[in-house]
């Protein structure tokens, strides 16, 4: 072999090494969230019970929703930190107006109970106003998504406050929900069964969602321009793209995914506080930036986020029956994100 072919050969050779190791950097979080989770699911193996596999698909499934909305956001080089508050407000009116008409605390007796279809376009349509009103402000006064989802997040959690004090209910948990309503999304009897494991119906709404979601995305001309916005909002503008609707309608789109959630999460808990959707957006945020939806923007897949909603769920069921402390879940959402996102950059960088 030639001096030259040799040289050839160990270029190919560390470009191959290089990549290989590119990969599993890039993926290192995903990697290390699946040791983790082979090392419970070894040591501890009820966490492979088909009960536990049930409860990790639920709480993907009922976390999802809100990810799904957010990562819009974030494609846009933005974020939305009134995520949660969305849910929380969404929740407690769905609860309030779908409460039993039999219910010792009725908040509002003399509405009895809604039809489940109005209550949901209700929650949806105030989610959806919701998020219009962050882009409008991100749109129109060119603010930060980071600041105006703030303020909003505080606006709401004000609104919440207050909202549960109405009516009959003085600051109490919004709870004795209407058995159709808590029977449509959980599921008695469910649609979907496995022998005796039953899988709740807010599972099969999810998987419906998502699939609408990766239509809209990949499929629709307003996908192809918010992804035209967020790679470069000048080279967007110059090409036809209403920057100023495009934002608006994102913002709208997650907040009406919000307004889902929180009709999902109401009768799933069953008891409504104004704590109900606290720190979701955390949750929502890690997922996304595990799922390589990047805040560099106009980067991000629907299979991502499922999948860095289930891998962060995976490991919030699965630490807990090694023993780690509960309190410590925050830090740990906290060292997720900051991983991430420094992952993420770091794929920006060697792009560039």
């Amino acid at each position: 072999m030639s001096n030259e072919s040799k040289k050839l050969a160990e270029q190919a050779q560390g470009l191959t090494a290089r990549k290989v190791g590119d990969a599993l950097l890039n993926n290192a979080l995903i990697i290390i969230m699946l040791v983790v989770a082979a090392y419970v699911a070894i040591t501890q193996p009820s966490f492979l019970s088909p009960t536990s596999l049930v409860n990790l698909l639920s709480l993907t499934a009922a976390y999802l929703p809100v990810a799904l909305g957010i990562a819009g956001c974030i494609v846009l080089t933005g974020t939305d930190l009134s995520a949660g508050r969305a849910v929380g407000i969404t929740a407690c009116v769905a609860a309030s107006l779908l409460q039993s008409t039999t219910a010792a605390n009725k908040m509002w007796p003399n509405i009895g109970t809604l039809p489940i279809p109005l209550v949901i376009l209700i929650v949806v349509a105030i989610g959806a106003a919701i998020g219009a009103f962050n882009g409008f402000f991100v749109a129109k006064f060119k603010l930060h998504p980071f600041i105006v989802t703030l303020a909003t997040q505080l606006i709401l959690y004000t609104v919440l406050l207050l909202y549960v004090q109405m009516g009959n209910n003085g600051g109490m948990a919004i709870s004795a929900l209407d058995d159709g309503y808590r029977n449509f999304v959980v599921g008695n009897p469910p649609l979907l069964t496995f022998g005796s494991v039953k899988i709740p119906n807010y599972v099969i709404y999810a998987v419906i969602l998502t699939a609408v979601m990766w239509f809209i995305w990949n499929k629709t001309t307003f996908g192809k321009n918010m992804f035209a916005l967020g790679a470069n909002e000048e080279a967007a503008r110059v090409s036809g793209v209403n920057v100023f609707a495009t934002t608006i309608a994102v913002f709208a789109l997650a907040g009406a995914m919000y307004g889902w959630a929180g009709f999902v999460e109401s009768a799933r808990i069953a008891s409504n506080t104004a704590n109900t959707g606290v720190n979701y957006e955390l949750d929502a945020i890690a997922a996304c930036v595990i799922g390589g939806v990047s805040f560099v923007g106009g980067i991000g897949k629907i299979s991502g986020i499922v999948i860095g909603v289930l891998m962060l769920r995976l490991i919030f069921v699965a630490l807990p029956l090694v023993g780690m402390d509960q309190n410590l879940q925050y830090a740990l959402k906290g060292g997720i994100i900051l991983f991430a996102c420094a992952l993420d950059m770091r794929k920006y960088l060697v792009k560039k």
